[in-house]
């Protein structure tokens, strides 16, 4: 009865452990989106930017 009853407690305690994991990793994928997100949104602020300065120079180039 006693490795029964271990075994039933390891069990539940290994099923809480990956609970505990499962929802770190959920979180850190979460975090991860965010900066991607952000990222993205960077890059399309500096590639406007640089679309806006290339038209510029395009323009200054065509005056030459």
């Amino acid at each position: 009865m006693f490795w029964a009853m271990l075994a039933v407690a390891l069990g539940f305690l290994g099923t809480a452990v990956l609970g505990v994991l499962a929802v770190r990793v959920f979180v850190e994928a979460r975090r991860l989106g965010a900066q991607v997100e952000a990222s993205a949104r960077r890059i399309s602020v500096a590639s406007a930017d640089l679309e806006r300065a290339a038209e510029r120079t395009a323009r200054a180039a065509r005056s030459l």
